[in-house]
């Protein structure tokens, strides 16, 4: 079982599937070693999933050659439809994932937020790194032939989709957004914490974009963990994104760079999320530093790849006394649950690590909110306690007593989602010391903030050094994350008519030309 429910239990062997509204569903009696709420497994048949590839590698050139303004209309049609099917989707998702109303509202707010933001960037032209070099017989280093560089997608992309956001994460989520924008088809792997969400959301997201005129075959769901392993190993899938666990994620990268042609495997495993609290921090803000660490880590019952799990602090103790109460609900699944203790019992388990608060769940038998303690020298001497997340409410808090404690921690950290510096005033150079430090190991870094919010913007980076990431150049939210599913192509010395209708004279769009950044007047 992976942080986020994925699992990599072998499931039973699959049968029969049938289609409706342009997605295929599956059918399987049996049950699931991964904590759904359902009483049915649902594994895509091998003959179901062959149908969905070839279906998927079909439509992949027609889907290639539609307009840039012609995805954004789609992505804006599934945003109105995810809209428009709230009421019917909200509902199902709390049944599944034990997640409150207001929370799933919000994200699923955010979701057709997101398709929105990257189909309103598409349509400007913002998403293309478009390049155009005239011919040039002055050249320096001699004629220069006319090119024009622009980029085109990659094909087929699976999608793995994640249990602990069940909408923005997850089949009409962010990856999936971001290869549709690149014009690529989506196969989406349905998790199994969600099943029936899972398909009603993939109907609502088929329709919306046959109405808006997609070709056939650019969007499909399948299920189960033999057809998502089967998928990564197909020739006709040419990229896969994934969001779960280090075990279950690298597993799928190596068979992804196993293939006679390896292909793209954008990865996102797992972080620790360190936070370093500076002596001026605790002298200046001690109350407002302890509130917001209480509330981060149990938000969403620690459910969050960006949840602060390692704080670096000068007085422990003091931390404690300071920190109000925290509370826990339930977990997304039973196999989560068990997942959590389990690590739990790991790292409390760890010499010179002890568990130092235990806080009160809001029903009975869900794990209660976990603050452990150790120290710089006990993680120095052990620096895999800095690597054990445990994904659920707890935090570890690590004791330094000189600043050059912190630095030999830092220096051992591997890569990161996120780290955070609570800093005192301006002045207060440790924190300013820090940060470009932190940001050789995480892929953002926050001054003054907690991590667990990630926005969805231009300049958002959500990815890191391995093992945040298997890609840390690129991100998976955030408009810059279509920039995985495409691929650099220079043309040279070619026609107007037969260039991308991007690359031709008077084409409009932002673009570097000969040297100088041309934008639409």
């Amino acid at each position: 079982m992976d942080r986020r429910g994925h699992g990599v239990a072998r499931h039973r062997d699959l049968s029969r599937t049938h289609y409706r509204n342009g997605v295929a569903l599956s059918h399987e009696t049996g049950s699931h070693e991964t904590g759904s709420h359902e009483t049915g497994s649902h594994d895509t048949s091998p003959q179901a999933l062959t149908s969905v590839l070839a279906a998927s590698a079909a439509g992949a050139r027609a889907f290639a050659r539609t307009t840039s303004e012609e995805r954004s209309g789609m992505l804006h049609a599934i945003a109105a439809a995810l809209d428009a099917h709230a009421e019917e989707l909200v509902p199902l998702a709390r049944a599944e994932t034990h997640l409150p109303e207001p929370r799933l509202q919000g994200e699923l707010k955010r979701t057709s937020f997101q398709a929105r933001l990257i189909g309103d960037r598409l349509r400007q032209g913002l998403l293309a790194d478009v390049r155009i070099d005239h011919a040039d017989p002055g050249w320096p280093m001699g004629p220069r032939p006319d090119i024009r560089r622009t980029a085109v997608p990659l094909g087929p992309v699976l999608v793995f989709a994640a249990g602990n956001f069940p909408f923005a994460f997850s089949v009409a989520g962010g990856d999936s957004v971001s290869a549709l924008a690149a014009g690529c088809p989506v196969v989406v792997k349905a998790h199994p914490g969600h099943p029936r969400l899972s398909r009603r959301t993939a109907e609502v997201v088929a329709a919306a974009l046959r109405e808006a005129g997609a070709p056939e075959g650019v969007f499909a769901l399948i299920e189960g963990v033999a057809s998502g392993v089967a998928a990564v190993q197909d020739p006709r899938v040419r990229a896969v994104a994934f969001t779960g666990s280090l075990r279950g994620g690298r597993h799928l990268f190596d068979l992804a760079c196993a293939r006679d042609e390896p292909i793209p495997f954008y990865g996102e495993l797992g972080s620790t999320n360190p936070v370093v609290i500076t002596p001026s921090a605790w002298r200046s803000r001690a109350e407002e530093v302890a509130r917001g660490l209480a509330a981060s880590f149990t938000l969403g019952s620690g459910q969050f790849c960006t949840k602060p799990g390692i704080v670096l602090v000068p007085d422990a103790s003091a931390l404690i006394a300071a920190l109000p109460p925290v509370h826990s609900g339930p977990m997304l699944t039973p196999g989560l649950t068990d997942g959590f203790r389990k690590s739990l019992d790991e790292l409390s388990g760890t010499p010179g690590v002890e568990v130092a608060l235990v806080g009160e769940p809001l029903e009975e038998g869900v794990p209660a909110p976990v603050v452990l303690r150790t120290t710089a020298a006990t993680v120095l001497a052990a620096p895999r306690v800095l690597e054990l997340e445990c994904f659920g409410p707890s935090t570890l808090l690590v004791e330094y007593a000189r600043e050059d404690e912190v630095y030999e921690v830092v220096g051992a950290l591997r890569g990161q989602l996120t780290a955070t510096v609570q800093a005192g005033p301006d002045d207060d150079e440790l924190a300013l010391a820090l940060v470009p430090l932190l940001a050789e190991h995480a892929g953002r870094v926050l001054w003054n903030d907690w991590p667990t919010g990630v926005t969805v913007s231009d300049a958002q980076q959500h990815g890191g050094p391995y093992p945040a990431s298997t890609a840390p150049a690129t991100t998976s939210v955030g408009t810059a994350a279509v920039a995985r599913f495409l691929r650099p192509v220079a043309f040279q010395n070619l026609p107007d008519a037969a260039l991308p209708a991007e690359l031709r004279d008077g084409a409009s769009g932002p673009r570097l030309v000969d040297g100088h950044l041309k934008t639409p007047s």
